[in-house]
C-alpha cells in the first residue's frame, strides 16, 4: 500500500527550511550554567587546589615570593590539566549524545524518510508505529487501531486509544506507541512541547553512582581523612620543636599534598568517558557510563536469532497451501491457490511494511499477483501482534463494502482456532518440521469472514480458515561461527532466545556450530517451572524458542539469581522489559525499535554481533588499565609520603628534604602518567582468553593492593637509603635532595614500564604500541634535565648538578627498586604454565 493512499504528501524541502528558520530545531534548550564558571567552582572544591592556595599564601606573607609564585603557577597548571581532562570527557559525552538521539519517520515530498528527531519541524507529517517513541507533539491525521502509553506524562499505565475523529487527537512528545500506526501533523517541538517541563526536571537529576565509583570515592575519602590526621600530627610536632607557626604549617601541608591521591577520580572519569567515545568510534553507542565498567564482567549473552545470528534478509522461498498440501518454491508460474496464499499473507502485513518478512511479502505480491488490489482497500481495524503463540490480524474494506480479514503468525496459533481435523493438523506439523529442518522461518496464514460491524475483542475469536504456510530463508551471517568461538574462548556463555520455533532455530544453530543446539525449551514450558527449577534449567539449556516478554524476563532474572552478569540483545517492543532487567541491555541500531533502544544501555549501530566481542574486550581493557593507573598512583605516592615524613619524624640531618614546591613538582610530573599513558595502553594479549571477572569483586583486591604497597615501600626504602648514603658521604642538603629526587623520577619511569603488565615481562610490554608512552617519558626526562643542568631552575628548586657517581647511584637505585617486580612476574608465568 503506497503512502499515496492516505492522501498525505508532507512538506517540501523548501517548506522544511522555512519552518526551521521560523520555529527552530526540535531540541530542549535550557539555561545552562556557564561552563567556565562551573569548572572554576569544581576546582575551588579540589583539596589539592586548596592546599596549594594555602601554601602559596603562607609563602607570600612570609616573604618567600619565588615559591609563592611557583605554587600560584602550579594552581594554574593543575587547573589547565583539569580543564583539559574535563574537556576531553565532555566532548566524548557530547558526541555520544548525538548518536543516542532517537530517529523518526516523516512524510516529505510524498515519500517516507527517516530523520533524526532533532530535524523535525512544525507541520511535518510524523509517522509513528508500534515500538516508536513520539518525538514531538502532533495532531493525528490518520490512524489504524492506534494507542499510546502516556505514563511518562500522566502516570497512567493503561494505553490510550486515539484517532483523528476523537476529541483527544493529540500525541505528545516522550510517549510511546503501544499499538497500530498513525500519521500526525507536528504542532509543537522542543521547549514548546508538554514534555519540555518534565525534561527540565530530568536535566537536573543526578545519575546514581556505580559500585566502582563508590569504591573509588570511598578509597579517596579514606586517604584524605588519613592525610588530615597526619597533617595535624606533623603540624603539632613541628610547632612543638620550632615554635614557628607558619613554618610548621608549611611542612605539614607538604605531607598532606603527598598523601592526597587526587589523580584517582580524574583517572576514573577520563577512562570511562574516553572508553565510551572509543566504543562509539567502533560502532557501539554506550548510553550509560556504568555500562563501560560492566562490559568486562559479562558472563552470559542472550541473543535473538533473526538479524543477529542470521542476516535478516527474509527472502520468501517456499509456500504450502492446504488445498494441494504441497510445498512449492517460488520459481516458475503460480496457480490460483498459491496466489491467494501470498495475497492473504500480504493483507495480514502492515500497509506500510517495516519488518523484513512483511517487505518480502509486499514485494512478492507486487511481482507475482496480476491485479494489485491495494489501491482500492483501506485498513479499518487492526489486531496487533499478540497471544501465545503470537499472531496478528488486519481488516480491510473497499468502497463497495467488500471486506478482507487476514491473519498471520506462528503456525501453532492457527491449529486450535481453525477448523482442522487431526489428520490436517498432523500434516501441517510434519510440514513445519521438514521446512524447519532446512532452516526456514515459517508463518501460518489464515482468513475469516465477518459481516458484522462489531469485531470480537480478541482476534482468536474469529472463525479462521487456515490457508497455508509461507517460509522465508534467512541465511546465517558468515562471521557468526568465529564470533561464537571468540565468546567461548572469553569464557562467555551464549544463549539463543527467540520467538521462532524450535526446529528452525535448531537447524540454524547447528549450521553455525552453536554449542548446545541439541536441547531447547519453549516459553510455555519455561513458564510452568518454579523459580528454583528454572534457575537450574537456564544453566543447562542454551536454546529458548517461542519466547514472549514474560518468559524472556524470567530467563534474565533466573540467570541473575545464579550470579550471572547478563547481556541481553533485543530489538522489539516485547524485548524492552528484558533489556531493562539485564545488566547490559543491547539494542540493534538498524532493526531495533525506538522503545528497545530507549530501554537498552548499549546500541550496536550495524547490528553486528561481532561488535559485542569488541565491546567486551574494550570493557576488560578499560577496567584493567584503570586498575593499573590506580595501582601506579598508590605505589608512587608511598615513597613521596615516606620521604617527607620519615626524616622529619626520626629527626634526620635534613628533616625537611622536600618543600611543597618539590611535592607539587613531583605530582605534576607523575600525575598525568596514570590518566594519559595508562588510558592509551593497548589490551594485553591474554585478556580475551581469561574468564570474566566476578561482578561482585571489589575493585581493590587485597593481593593487588598489597602488591602496590610493597612496590611503593621498596621504592621508599631505596630513596631513603640514598638519603642516608648522601649523609654518610657528607653531601650538602641540595645534593641529597637532588639524589633522592632522581631516585623518585627514575623509579617513576621504570614503574610506568613495569606496571604496563602484571603478568608479561617488560620486554613483551614494550612490543605493545602506545604512542603516548615515549612522549610522556621524554617530557619527564627533559624536565629532569632542565632541573639538573639549567642553573636558574636548579637554584630555584634548591637542587645541585650531580657528579657522575651521584647520578649513576641514584638512577640505579630507582631502577632496581622497580625492576625487581619482573622476577615476581616471571615466577607467575612459570606457575601458570605449570598449572595449565
Amino acid at each position: 500500500m503506497s503512502i499515496d493512499n492516505f492522501g498525505i504528501n508532507g512538506l517540501t524541502d523548501d517548506e522544511v527550511r522555512l519552518s526551521r528558520a521560523t520555529h527552530g530545531q526540535n531540541r530542549l534548550d535550557y539555561k545552562k550554567e556557564n561552563r567556565f564558571l562551573s569548572i572554576l567552582k569544581s576546582l575551588a572544591k579540589e583539596p589539592m587546589v586548596i592546599l596549594l592556595l594555602v601554601a602559596s599564601f603562607i609563602y607570600f606573607i612570609s616573604g618567600n615570593l619565588g615559591d609563592a609564585i611557583f605554587l600560584a603557577m602550579a594552581i594554574v597548571l593543575v587547573a589547565s590539566i583539569s580543564l583539559y581532562q574535563d574537556t576531553r570527557s565532555r566532548n566524548a559525552l557530547e558526541k555520544l549524545k548525538q548518536y543516542t538521539q532517537p530517529h523518526c519517520k516523516v512524510i516529505r515530498n510524498g515519500t517516507v524518510i527517516e530523520i533524526r528527531s532533532e530535524e523535525l519541524v512544525i507541520d511535518d507529517c510524523l509517522m509513528v508505529a508500534e515500538g516508536s517513541i513520539i518525538t514531538a507533539d502532533g495532531r493525528i491525521l490518520h490512524s489504524n487501531d492506534f494507542s499510546v502509553n502516556e505514563a511518562t506524562l500522566t502516570g497512567e499505565s493503561l494505553s490510550v486509544y486515539k484517532d483523528a475523529g476523537k476529541k483527544d487527537n493529540i500525541v505528545y512528545c516522550g510517549t510511546t506507541v503501544a499499538s497500530g500506526l498513525a500519521i500526525a501533523r507536528v504542532i509543537a517541538i522542543g521547549n514548546n512541547t508538554r514534555w519540555a517541563a518534565i525534561g527540565q526536571g530530568l536535566q537536573d537529576m543526578q545519575e546514581e553512582k556505580t559500585p566502582l565509583e563508590l569504591q573509588i570515592q570511598n578509597f579517596v575519602t579514606k586517604m584524605a581523612g588519613a592525610g588530615t590526621v597526619v597533617f595535624l600530627i606533623v603540624w603539632g610536632l613541628n610547632f612543638f620543636y620550632s615554635q614557628n607557626l607558619l613554618d610548621s604549617l608549611l611542612k605539614a601541608l607538604t605531607l598532606a599534598m603527598s598523601i592526597l591521591p587526587e589523580e584517582i577520580p580524574v583517572a576514573f572519569t577520563t577512562f570511562m568517558a574516553l572508553g565510551a567515545w572509543r566504543l562509539m568510534k567502533m560502532g557501539i553507542v554506550v548510553k550509560q557510563m556504568k555500562t563501560v565498567e560492566t562490559l568486562g564482567s559479562a558472563t552470559i549473552i542472550c541473543t535473538d536469532k533473526t538479524g543477529t545470528i542470521t542476516e535478516n534478509k527474509m527472502d520468501l522461498a517456499r509456500t504450502y497451501d492446504m488445498s494441494t498440501q504441497k510445498v512449492r518454491s517460488l520459481e516458475g508460474p503460480m496457480d490460483a491457490a498459491a496466489e491467494h496464499l501470498i495475497a492473504m499473507a500480504m493483507w495480514a502485513s502492515e500497509p506500510i511494511p517495516f519488518d523484513p518478512m512483511e517487505k518480502a511479502l509486499h514485494d512478492c505480491y507486487s511481482q507475482r499477483i496480476p491485479v494489485d488490489e491495494r489501491v482500492h482497500y483501506k485498513m479499518v481495524h487492526e489486531y496487533p501482534l499478540g497471544g501465545k503463540p503470537p499472531m496478528m490480524t488486519h481488516i480491510f474494506e473497499n468502497a463497495a463494502g467488500n471486506r478482507i480479514i487476514a491473519a498471520k503468525g506462528a503456525p501453532e496459533a492457527f491449529l486450535e482456532i481453525s477448523q482442522l481435523t487431526k489428520e490436517q493438523q498432523q500434516q501441517i506439523i510434519e510440514t513445519i518440521r521438514q521446512l524447519g529442518q532446512d532452516g526456514y522461518r515459517i508463518l501460518g496464514v489464515g482468513e475469516a469472514q465477518c459481516k458484522e460491524h462489531h469485531y470480537p475483542k480478541n482476534q482468536q475469536d474469529f472463525p479462521f480458515h487456515f490457508i497455508g504456510l509461507v517460509a522465508f530463508y534467512d541465511p546465517p551471517k558468515k562471521n557468526i561461527p568465529s564470533v561464537l568461538e571468540d565468546f567461548h574462548k572469553a569464557g562467555i556463555v551464549v544463549k539463543i532466545v527467540t520467538g521462532d520455533n524450535a526446529v528452525t532455530t535448531t537447524a540454524i544453530a547447528k549450521q553455525v556450530g552453536f554449542r548446545g543446539y541439541e536441547k531447547s525449551m519453549t516459553g510455555d514450558q519455561l513458564m510452568e517451572l518454579s523459580d528454583a527449577a528454572l534457575q537450574e534449567k537456564v544453566i543447562e539449556i542454551q536454546v529458548f524458542t517461542r519466547m514472549f516478554p514474560e518468559a524472556k524476563l524470567r530467563i534474565i532474572n533466573a540467570l541473575k539469581a545464579k550470579n550471572g552478569v547478563v547481556a541481553m540483545i533485543g530489538d522489539g517492543v516485547n524485548d524492552a522489559p528484558a533489556l531493562k532487567a539485564s545488566h547490559i541491555g543491547i539494542a540493534m541500531g538498524k532493526k531495533g525499535t525506538e522503545i528497545a533502544k530507549e530501554a537498552a544501555s548499549l546500541i550496536l549501530v550495524n547490528d553486528d554481533l561481532a561488535k559485542m566481542i569488541d565491546a567486551i574486550a574494550m570493557g576488560r581493557k578499560i577496567y584493567t588499565n584503570l586498575k593499573k593507573a590506580i595501582q601506579y598512583v598508590i605505589s608512587i605516592h608511598i615513597p613521596i609520603i615516606l620521604v617527607v615524613f620519615v626524616p622529619l619524624a626520626l629527626g634526620w640531618t635534613y628533616p625537611n628534604i622536600f618543600t611543597p614546591a618539590h611535592v607539587i613538582l613531583l605530582e605534576l610530573i607523575m600525575g598525568p602518567t596514570c590518566s594519559i599513558i595508562y588510558e592509551n595502553e593497548p589490551m594485553e594479549k591474554n585478556t580475551m582468553v581469561q574468564k570474566p571477572r566476578l561482578f561482585t569483586t571489589t575493585f581493590f583486591k587485597w593481593k593487588e593492593l598489597i602488591t602496590s604497597i610493597v612496590q611503593g615501600l621498596v621504592i621508599a626504602l631505596g630513596a631513603l637509603w640514598v638519603y642516608q648514603l648522601a649523609i654518610k658521604y657528607q653531601y650538602s642538603e641540595e645534593s641529597t635532595r637532588t639524589m633522592v629526587f632522581v631516585v623518585l623520577i627514575t623509579a617513576n619511569i621504570f614503574l610506568t614500564l613495569v606496571n604496563r603488565s602484571f603478568y608479561f615481562s617488560i620486554w613483551d610490554s614494550l612490543k605493545n604500541k602506545n604512542k603516548l608512552l615515549p612522549v610522556m617519558i621524554g617530557i619527564t626526562i627533559l624536565i629532569t634535565a632542565l632541573l639538573l643542568f639549567v642553573k636558574p631552575f636548579t637554584q630555584f628548586f634548591k637542587f645541585e648538578t650531580l657528579t657522575i657517581f651521584q647520578f649513576f647511584c641514584s638512577s640505579m637505585v630507582g631502577f632496581i627498586t622497580t625492576i625487581w617486580y619482573e622476577i615476581v612476574k616471571w615466577r607467575t608465568r612459570i606457575t601458570t604454565a605449570a598449572v595449565s
